[in-house]
């Protein structure tokens, strides 16, 4: 799924850490990278954004309730 300006950081990266299955970036490359380490989000995503905002990225999660949760910030926030 495409995510698209992710304002808030902090609360999409605990949205991901509290997802139960694996949860994945799709890079341009189409690498992917596991967004539950914390290693992975500090790396991958600092080459995403500069200002403070991630315009779009491509995840995948593989579990219903996680993609059910990310679903529900993105329209929520």
């Amino acid at each position: 799924m495409k995510v698209k300006n992710i304002r808030d950081i902090d609360k999409f990266f605990e949205v991901v850490d509290s997802c139960v299955g694996k949860v994945e970036l799709v890079t341009g490359e189409g690498d992917r990278l596991n967004l539950k380490s914390k290693l992975s989000q500090y790396v991958s995503l600092a080459n995403v954004f500069s200002d403070g905002t991630i315009k779009e990225i491509e995840i995948i999660a593989h579990e219903k309730e996680d993609i059910e949760k990310l679903m529900k910030y993105m329209v929520q926030g």
